[in-house]
């Protein structure tokens, strides 16, 4: 009977450690269900009210036809984004020439545009109003219209110039890590160079093309400053308007039906993907530069880059130079004609003004301290469970980055808009508790992958060390897995806050009517023709990522430490590693 006990210890296999991290399981998947699955069961359940007479209206209405144009554009977007990404990052990966290390630096400013403040810069840059159709119409008589980007091919722009980002950082990353011996042989068994792209590196090139496109198509589904400036009848728009309206139930089957798109793409992709490896089976050699010889190519190079420079550069310059902008003053000139500082000091000394910013960083502030705790914790969840489950709960925690923010507005809508024993019996619908909640769910994910991409780096030998020496599971975690961590639950998180601070997409269907965020507040001085004001607060949002950009690229890659400790010699030589982007 004694050593009835003992065998079924060894049967079950579990230690302590192994039953603190189910214990510590059990509150995290309570709150992953109650906000991120059971806001979407809500709207699913809300969309089926009136024997499905939503779904009804959907497909004989003009929903149909807005799905139809939604998933053209996001599928163009793609084609676009991924030519003039993949384009620059061959362009940069493979041949050195006089301004290659300054485009290197201004290929990444795209990513520093939060989604409004890019969508109003294209609009004021290229639309029929903007500064270069007028400057042509002035310069060589054209009419602005004639070579404005409006309508569809206005949001086909603001899409490839802002979203090529994601093809540029993982094409240049797979092609800085190919295996040059591979190319070489192809070339030497008779290969043309043609050939050998199509049949070596394309193939090897796979995951990183199908990442861009999965990001590029997920992110143009979800986008709904572009369609809305340019005024082109999206899904996420019709959301929005249906929301507006009080169609809810409507409002609802149209976020069910975008997220199954963006899900089904998801699969799709990972499918693609899987179907077969891609993976090289020799010993990799580091891919030399080709270099460009003679005057005229280097001539040609570097006057093509300087022109991808300034197109770069001009959506940044235009923010600068509208945010000076005295109000109403520019109408038909192709500058503005009044400058002022006026719009800065402003915000920061008049409490109108101030509002905005504080709700943004302290909403996003908040969020991003209940992304630390969760993301950080189930991540660590993840990555120590032994057996079944795992799975589940990295499906339930990224789920929101598969879902646009017009959907993941209408969840929350659609699920506390009355009280329940989940929102603590208030509603949550008019307070200013549901946007650290809407910035929670959206941006928990960038946490966790960070979080867990950190972890992924600690054997876990560490920990059973630390509990071989007396400490308990809670304190080994406290004590040494979180300080180890830190680098990448920092860079997270950055993340996280910043991309609250800008966020407009769910905060334009959620918001309470006194509390405006601060890119709800942007469009709403634009839209009153306060278009210094409006661009003074997209400065300091662009200033704000620009900040959070260097600090994490610091922290993935902490290369001042090496030239702060070069003077004494190293007892270990470090092997260089590539950047991890997020």
């Amino acid at each position: 009977m004694t050593a009835l006990p003992s065998r079924l210890r060894r049967r079950s296999g579990l230690t302590a450690a192994d039953r603190f991290v189910y214990v510590l399981a059990l509150p995290l998947v309570g709150i992953l269900l109650v906000y991120i699955v059971f806001p979407m069961i809500a709207t699913f359940v809300t969309s089926t009210g009136d024997d499905g007479a939503a779904y009804a209206d959907f497909t004989s209405g003009s929903s149909g036809r807005a799905l139809v144009l939604s998933v053209g554009i996001s599928v163009a977007s793609v084609l676009t984004a991924g030519l003039v990404g993949g384009a620059l990052a061959v362009l940069l990966t493979r041949f050195e020439f006089p301004g290659r290390a300054a485009l290197r630096v201004f290929a990444l400013l795209p990513m520093a545009l939060p989604p409004l403040i890019g969508a109003m810069t294209f609009y004021y840059l290229y639309g029929a109003s903007g500064i270069v159709p007028r400057l042509v119409q002035e310069t060589l008589g054209i009419a602005a219209g004639s070579v404005a980007a409006d309508g569809v091919w206005g949001v086909l722009l603001v899409h490839t110039m802002t979203m090529y980002p994601y093809f540029y950082l993982s094409v240049s990353a797979g092609l800085a890590g190919s295996d040059a011996s591979l190319e070489e042989a192809a070339m030497n068994l008779g290969a043309s160079r043609a050939t050998m792209w199509r049949t070596v590196l394309l193939p090897m090139l796979t995951p990183a093309l199908v990442s861009g496109a999965l990001l590029t198509f997920m992110v143009s589904m979800a986008s709904f400053t572009a369609p809305q400036f340019y005024n082109v009848n999206t899904l996420t728009m019709r959301i929005v308007a249906s929301k507006t309206s009080g169609s809810y139930e409507l409002a609802a089957a149209q976020s069910t039906v975008l997220s199954l798109v963006s899900i089904l793409f998801l699969l799709l992709m990972r499918w693609y993907q899987n179907r077969r490896s891609t993976r090289s089976a020799s010993k990799g050699t580091p891919q030399a530069l080709k270099v460009v010889h003679g005057a005229l190519p280097r001539t040609l190079a570097a006057v093509g880059s300087a022109l991808l420079v300034v197109v770069l550069v001009a959506p940044v310059a235009t923010i600068l130079l509208l945010s000076f902008t005295v109000d109403g003053t520019w109408t038909v000139q192709i500058l503005p004609p009044e400058y002022t500082l006026e719009n800065f000091t402003t915000i920061f000394t008049d409490p109108r003004s101030l509002r905005p910013l504080l709700v943004s960083s302290q909403m996003s502030g908040l969020a991003m301290l209940a992304s630390i705790v969760v993301g950080v914790l189930t991540a660590w969840v993840v990555a120590r469970w032994k057996g079944r489950g795992a799975g589940v709960l990295d499906v339930m925690i990224m789920l929101p980055w598969a879902l646009p923010g017009t959907v993941v507005g209408i969840n929350i809508v659609t699920a506390f808009a009355a009280p329940t024993p989940f929102n603590l019996g208030q509603v949550f619908i008019g307070s200013l508790w549901i946007l650290p909640l809407a910035y929670f769910i959206r941006f928990v994910p960038l946490v966790f992958r960070n979080a867990a991409a950190s972890l992924a780096q600690i054997d876990p030998s560490v920990e059973e060390a630390a509990q071989n020496l007396g400490a308990g599971p809670w304190r080994t975690l406290r004590t040494v897995t979180l300080p180890l961590m830190t680098r990448g639950v920092l860079a997270g998180a950055l993340m996280a806050f910043v991309q609250g601070f800008g966020e407009y997409v769910a905060s334009v269907v959620v918001y309470p009517a006194r509390f405006a965020p601060l890119s709800v507040e942007i469009y709403n001085r634009q839209y009153a023709n306060e278009l210094g004001s409006a661009f003074a607060y997209g400065s300091l949002q662009m200033l704000a990522i620009l900040v959070v950009l260097i600090i994490s690229e610091l922290l993935e890659n902490p290369r001042w430490r090496r030239r702060r400790s070069s003077a004494s010699p190293p007892a270990v030589t470090a092997v260089p590693t590539q950047p991890v982007t997020v």
